[in-house]
């Protein structure tokens, strides 16, 4: 196996196990794909989920694409604009949002905050105020719109803890036209993520544009409407793949046709996604009561998404032979939890040889911890016959000194 001309053999050698590999050439490829798919909606920025992937290599790849960043914090935010994303592409979502966070954003001069309730709009406008600044803002609206996905991934029901519910969003937009230091013109909406059918899409886009309509017609100058992110992307291929981001984009025309607004789509693992693998080298294989347990050197503290959403990763051999096995493929760490996968049809590997976790991309160096005081995995970028390390392996004695003994101590 190779990302783009390189070997992972030969990365595996160079820069250690576990890693992550990122190529370029598919992200630049899956960023256009989607650009050109929305392209028909006219005004259209694309902001990039920073979440998924804020390696500031992916980041700055993408900013030279000319895309923008959705972030959820203040230390994206920070990624965002070291990487070269102009701050008026930048757009801030989240729940959470403190007052340090909002000075930092209003200060940097950032496009749009969507903004998740009524308190956060009045500490806004009490912040805004204060810096002498006003913030563009849209409410985001949860639509109860059940997106059909894992419960730890959906936002847009009812009972999630995402933004104002629909039935609200008058009384908040009224309220915020009260507020000094604030600009409510736009309406966002997110309903969750790896969404893997259209329709629940849709309603929600309908549910908007209704919405767009009301607020118009009680005066409000709604400019901008701002459709989340969310598309699904292929993780086991024998289930049906999602759909394309053009089916996507023709969805999203065709609902909004009639809307007269600029528009902001905030796509994160559809970009990156299928752009990364996790390589890792077999410890052992051991003999286990019904299958062998494949013991790699990854572990959920590299890769959360299996322990925490019962995920599924293609795991291939990097260097298959056709032979088969069925296994349970584990990691080192001191929890039944960390599990990749059980009874799987895979490659057969034997201890030493190398497989990778593919699609990998998104959420997972990311979500990555020390758990079990194992070093953050090392991340590498390809372009074609280059590569390079853009993050390193942390030393486990940098994690040691980061520990500070009290003086009694």
């Amino acid at each position: 196996m190779h990302a783009e001309d390189v070997p992972l053999a030969t990365i595996a050698e160079e820069a250690g196990t576990p890693v992550y590999v990122y190529s370029t050439a598919t992200i630049e490829r899956h960023a256009r794909v989607f650009s050109e798919a929305v392209a028909p909606l006219g005004d259209v920025l694309v902001a990039f989920a920073v979440k998924a992937n804020p390696n500031a290599a992916v980041l700055a790849t993408l900013a030279r694409m000319g895309l923008g960043a959705d972030v959820v914090s203040g230390g994206e935010l920070a990624r965002a604009l070291a990487a070269g994303v102009p701050a008026r592409h930048i757009v801030f979502s989240g729940v959470g949002k403190t007052a340090q966070e909002m000075i930092q954003a209003l200060d940097a001069g950032i496009g749009q905050f969507n903004v998740e309730s009524e308190p956060e709009a009045r500490l806004l406008s009490d912040v805004a105020r204060q810096r002498g600044r006003t913030a563009q803002i849209a409410f985001r609206i949860n639509p109860d719109v059940d997106a059909g996905t894992h419960a730890k991934i959906s936002t847009g029901k009812s009972e999630n803890k995402f933004g104002i519910a629909y039935d609200r969003a008058a009384a908040a937009y009224a309220m915020a036209r009260e507020l000094p230091g604030l600009q409510a013109s736009g309406v966002a909406v997110h309903i969750g993520s790896q969404l893997t059918d259209l329709k629940p899409l849709e309603a929600a886009f309908e549910r908007i544009g209704a919405l767009i309509g009301d607020l118009r017609a009680q005066g409000h100058d709604i400019k901008v409407a701002d459709l989340g992110g969310g598309l699904g992307i292929p993780y086991d291929r024998t289930l049906p793949d999602p759909p394309t981001p053009a089916a996507y984009g023709e969805m999203a025309a065709r609902v909004t046709k009639h809307w007269g607004t600029r528009f902001i789509f905030e796509p994160g693992r559809l970009i990156v996604g299928n752009a990364g693998v996790l390589l890792s080298r077999v410890i052992r294989v051991k003999q286990g009561v019904h299958q062998p347990f494949v013991i790699v050197d990854a572990a959920m503290n590299d890769l959360m998404r299996p322990s925490l959403y019962d995920a599924w990763h293609d795991i291939r051999a990097v260097a298959p032979d056709g032979k088969r096995m069925i296994a349970n493929v584990v990691g080192p760490v001191c929890e039944s939890g960390d599990t990749f996968a059980t009874g799987r049809d895979m490659d057969k590997v034997e201890e030493g040889e190398l497989v990778a976790f593919m699609t990998a991309g998104a959420y997972g160096a990311t979500m990555a911890s020390t758990y079990n005081s194992r070093p953050l995995t090392a991340e590498v970028l390809v372009s074609g016959s280059r590569w390079s390390i853009v993050r390193e392996r942390t030393p486990i004695e940098a994690l040691v000194a980061a520990d500070k003994l009290p003086d009694w101590l």
